[in-house]
């Protein structure tokens, strides 16, 4: 039996509907992407498994997934520039460390 076909477009598009200032204090209309790494990559951990991994930058960890052999990086477009992605291992507590308290 094979894997049912995963839609991360339709995924990676619906998210910047659901990001706000709830889900990151940094969050802004101009940049609705800015700071959603933590709790967008958890999001993706949930539904679609895999592993939630990281890159240092300058401003903190920076996180993304590992699904299926394939990095996702649902939040890149916060970015003005290109990711030197380092791949480093993260977890969920990691991850949930850089999400907005509630």
């Amino acid at each position: 039996m094979s894997e049912p076909s995963v839609d991360y477009v339709h995924f990676a598009e619906r998210l910047e509907s659901a990001w706000c200032i709830e889900t990151s204090s940094l969050w802004s209309p101009v940049n609705p992407a800015r700071g959603q790494c933590g709790v967008t990559s958890l999001v993706a951990h949930n539904l679609f498994k895999g592993y939630i991994l990281k890159t240092l930058l300058p401003e903190g960890p920076h996180f993304y997934n590992f699904i299926g052999g394939r990095r996702y990086d649902f939040t890149s477009s916060q970015f003005d520039h290109p990711i030197d992605y380092q791949d480093l291992a993260a977890d969920r507590e990691e991850a949930m460390s850089d999400t907005s308290p509630a």
